[in-house]
């Protein structure tokens, strides 16, 4: 790192910084702190809200999946783009979730179920959201200690200070400052101030690795070099691959629809747009933000795997066979850098140096490789000696070698200035990422479970306090997570399965807002159901290596096990392989998910059924027909066939012509483009003559290089006017925007505290016409 790289990072921080103090003042009450007074228009929604979503753990997270599994299997995942563009279009879950003005999850659930249900819940959400973000700071910090070259420790007079913890501490201090400052205010603005002044950065990144990387010459051989059944490419060529395959993308089908609504980690967006028809039109141009920023997950996962791989980027003081050596070195020292270690220690980092014959004799690092290693030598060596001192600690240095993998080949490959300009890249993302989470876990402790426990208000001011001390016990508890919590398996599996805690949750937001004979009582059987499924599952992981495994050997047990797991996942070969093996459990994330998901949607369904004795009113909960603001609701239009096409798309009367040519750009791109032409035509075409693996790479260079640049030379200049027109919006309808303080989260007799007397004057006017017609009809029978 050089002066201008360093500057590089500072500048833009600075000029983030100093526009969220300055949002700070707009935080005037609760309604402020939690949805930005509702006021936010939709470009505002789609930079922020896409700079909040992706995040430095999404980056590694994404990389480490594309260098495990290449990109063939990511071909049936088109299967997705037609379901996600009818959702995106008809506001499927987002729309009805703004109609019903709540500004969390729990206040929804507490309208459409009960109170007990919405504590029950918020408990559950709760506890998968913080375990869920408990490693973000631990990534964000480590990522930073290894592409900053940092020391594992740092001395400070006689303290021996190690520099994760210092790291982690930084990294939450800076997010919970801006998390507490002005809640929803400050982080939608500082992460659109993010987002508007990363897409530039993205294109410059991209356009370097454009120049230094061939695609012929050097990415396609290398992606091509792979072991039959285990194809980066071909999509016809994937049965060997084991977490990340057919079956990962069915998963993921499913989850478009259950889960839709589910995850809270950016909840604070959800209710933050002006209208519903405003969140909807922020979600549609979601479609076309990505541009850029998708491509650089791309191309780092591309030039990091063709740079470990290709036998011209191997040898040299900056090549990868030195990239591996540190990146085994620096991770030895991080998992077993404890004083009862230290013997081991030197051992293995002998060991790792034997591997290579020859060192530069000034940076002390090995220039060449010996004639028997592989790329990932350094990293067998390890390993496998760890495995000898503790099988856990072996799996942890797994993990965290898998992530660091980018970070530590970026530093090197990178010259002056664009190492800065990918530094202050990933810094805005982990920063937008964890307050944003904090925000939303924070809020949820306080809105969803002591509020509702209180029964009655606090005051506004008292009420703030509250929501800033559950930010900080959420940063407190990342803190202490990330310094003990040993990760054991992929960035995503993690996700996965701390998410699938709450997996019950997604079906009792989406059927509750769709299906009127839901009840608590199936709410209650279905969220328990789910989150009794991965509590289970999370035990068997982290128990595999060290407990269970031991104790099925130690019992005889082993091979009846084994024997079940392999008769039970054998219809689904290849593509789910229940493998006994003494280092993993042998049930991934992604399944364990499922099968909470399954358990959910049954066991709702069924005690729905048995309990349901009265349809629930959605109108009232929605804000609709008697219940709207003008006692009225918008008019049922004349079903005609282009209205009804229309309709499909999601088009209504709220659309502009403006709205309705994003509509039809995002249909005709999704349906006639990504999914016709990208997914149709190849597989059609497939059926009568499979492609050579080389036809797979010109067709995955054309789909996700050439195609995806010239998006995101458009969105570059398109989201980044459009925010920062829509951000002075912002500022002037939140100097506007009166306080009702009766918006504060809570829920009267199933409806909103806010929204309560005027649905009370509604049901009684309704109630006297009833009266009056009942007595009317007496009088016309007398």
């Amino acid at each position: 790192m050089f002066w201008i790289d360093y500057l590089v990072i500072f500048i833009p921080l600075i000029v983030m910084a100093a526009i969220s103090l300055y949002s700070r003042k707009y935080v005037k009450g609760v309604s402020d702190f939690l949805t930005a007074s509702r006021v936010a228009g939709r470009y505002v929604i789609a930079v922020a809200g896409g700079e909040a979503a992706m995040g430095l753990i999404s980056v590694i997270a994404i990389v480490e999946v594309y260098y495990a599994s290449g990109f063939g299997y990511g071909f049936w995942s088109k299967l997705i783009i037609p379901i996600s563009m009818f959702l995106s279009l008809t506001g499927f879950c987002t729309y009805r979730f703004r109609e019903t003005r709540a500004m969390t999850t729990g206040q929804l659930l507490e309208m459409r179920y009960s109170r007990s249900f919405r504590i029950t819940a918020a408990v559950i959400q709760a506890a998968s959201g913080i375990l869920n973000y408990g490693i973000f700071p631990a990534v964000g910090a480590r990522f930073l200690i290894y592409y900053l070259d940092l020391p594992m420790y740092l001395d400070i007079g006689s303290w021996h200070c190690p520099m994760f913890a210092l790291m982690v501490t930084v990294c939450l201090t800076v997010a919970a400052v801006i998390a507490c400052l002005g809640g929803q205010i400050t982080i939608m603005v500082s992460d659109c101030v993010q987002g508007i002044i990363s897409y530039p950065l993205y294109m410059i990144l991209v356009f370097y690795f454009f120049y230094r990387f061939s695609w012929n010459r050097d990415i396609l051989p290398a992606l091509l070099a792979r072991p039959p059944g285990q194809s980066f490419l071909n999509p016809y060529d994937i049965q060997h691959l084991r977490d990340f395959n057919l079956f990962y993308v069915f998963v993921g089908v499913c989850n478009t629809f259950f889960n839709r609504l589910s995850w809270a980690g950016c909840q604070g967006y959800s209710a933050a747009a002006r209208s519903p028809h405003e969140q909807k039109m922020g979600g549609l141009l979601g479609s076309w933000r990505g541009g850029f920023s998708h491509m650089m997950l791309v191309m780092i996962a591309l030039v990091v795997y063709t740079y470990m791989h290709d036998s011209r980027f191997e040898s040299g003081p900056a090549g990868a066979n030195a990239v591996n050596y540190q990146l085994a070195q620096k991770t030895l020292s991080d998992v077993a850098g404890a004083p009862k270690y230290d013997a081991q220690r030197d051992a293995i980092l002998l060991k790792l140096k034997h591997a290579a014959p020859r060192f530069d004799t000034k940076t002390n690092l090995p220039v060449e490789k010996s004639n028997n290693s592989t790329v990932d030598n350094y990293d067998r060596i390890a390993t496998e000696e760890l495995r000898r001192i503790d099988p856990k600690l072996a799996q942890t240095y797994g993990a965290i070698h898998t992530q660091m993998r980018a970070g530590m080949t970026m530093r090197e490959m990178l010259p002056i200035g664009i190492t800065g300009i990918f530094a202050v890249l990933m810094i805005f993302l982990m920063i937008s990422t964890d307050n944003t989470y904090m925000h939303s876990w924070g809020t949820i402790l306080i809105q969803d479970i002591l509020l509702p426990i209180r029964g009655k208000p606090f005051s506004p001011k008292h009420q703030l306090l509250l929501l800033r001390c559950g930010i900080l016990f959420v940063a407190l508890f990342a803190f202490v997570f990330s310094l003990f919590f040993a990760q054991v398996d992929y960035i995503m599996m993690f996700m996965e399965i701390t998410g699938a805690i709450w997996i019950g949750g997604g079906t009792v937001i989406t059927l509750g807002l769709y299906w009127k004979r839901g009840t608590s009582a199936g709410a209650f059987a279905g969220l328990i159901g789910g989150a009794l499924v991965a509590l289970g599952g999370i035990f068997g992981q982290h128990n595999w290596v060290g407990v269970i495994y031991p104790w099925l050997e130690r019992t005889g047990n082993l091979a009846a096990v084994s024997g079940i797991l392999t008769a039970v996942s054998k219809p689904f070969n290849p593509y789910v392989v229940w493998t006994v093996t003494p280092y993993k459990f042998p049930v991934n994330s992604r399944e364990i998910a499922f099968l909470g998901l399954l358990v959910s949607i049954v066991l709702f369904a069924i005690a729905s059924l048995i309990t349901c004795r009265k349809p629930f009113n959605l109108d009232r909960m929605l804000h609709r027909g008697l219940y709207s603001d003008d006692g009225i609701g918008k008019p049922v239009p004349k079903i005609d066939f282009i209205k009804f096409c229309r309709g499909l798309i999601g088009i209504t009367p709220e659309y502009s012509k403006g709205d309705k040519v994003l509509a039809w750009t995002v249909v005709c791109w999704s349906i006639g483009y990504a999914f016709a032409g990208c997914f149709l035509v190849p597989l059609i075409w497939n059926f009568f003559y499979r492609w050579p693996a080389a036809w797979w790479g010109n067709y995955f260079w054309f789909t996700s290089i050439f195609m995806t640049s010239l998006v995101g030379l458009i969105s570059t200049f398109w989201f980044a006017i459009g925010g920062t027109l829509d951000l002075r919006r912002l500022f002037r309808d939140l100097a506007e925007k009166k306080v009702n303080d009766l918006d504060d989260g809570r829920v009267i007799n199933n409806v909103s505290a806010v929204d309560a007397a005027r649905v009370a004057e509604v049901e009684n006017t309704q109630n006297r016409m009833e009266m009056k017609m009942s007595e009317s009809d007496k009088e016309k029978k007398v």
